[in-house]
């Protein structure tokens, strides 16, 4: 029995080796059945997508064409354009330094006249002072000197005029308040 023991399990063995190997042969007919049918529905979403794609370039391709002839017929308008823009802008740069040298220029200008006129009006005021002064004092002395004579003189006449008042016989007159020369300037 132990022969057939041995047999035995050798026959089992073999049986689980062809039962395994079965089980291995479906299992990857199953899977090559999948992948088969997942190979197809790709196939297939590809295709859609490369006919989406397709009418996309065909629509696309007359934008993008119109696109490249509007830039080749632009193209040399823009870069006159800003070869222009580039010119004007360095005339404007050198009109404003232009315009700010004169600008500083005159203001110098201003400047140094203000410091002359002030000069001559310092000059002319302080001339003015002196003539001034020197008329004040050319007219007030003589004016001083004429005042003090016409005092005088109304001062005698005054005392001729009145004579000797309350019986005074010592020849002194009554004396009235006789303007001074310090009475007309004060």
């Amino acid at each position: 029995m132990a022969n057939l023991d041995l047999q035995t399990t050798q026959l089992i063995i073999v049986a689980a080796v062809a039962l395994s190997m079965l089980v291995q042969a479906v299992v990857v007919l199953a899977a090559f059945i999948i992948a088969r049918k997942m190979i197809t529905k790709l196939q297939g979403d590809i295709d859609e997508v490369r006919t989406k794609a397709i009418t996309l370039m065909d629509k696309v391709q007359p934008l993008v064409e119109k696109t490249r002839e509007f830039l080749e017929h632009t193209t040399p308008k823009i870069e006159g354009a800003v070869a222009d823009i580039a010119v004007v802008t360095q005339k404007l740069r050198a009109e404003s330094d232009d315009v700010q040298a004169a600008a500083s220029e005159l203001i110098e200008r201003a400047r140094r006249q203000g410091a002359r006129m002030d000069t001559m009006m310092t000059k002319t005021l302080d001339t003015v002072d002196r003539a001034a002064s020197f008329m004040t004092d050319t007219v007030s002395k003589p004016m001083r000197q004429l005042s003090a004579v016409m005092a005088s003189a109304k001062a005698i006449v005054e005392t001729l005029r009145t004579g000797p008042a309350d019986g005074r016989t010592d020849g002194r007159a009554r004396t009235e308040h006789v303007n001074t020369e310090q009475d007309y300037y004060a």
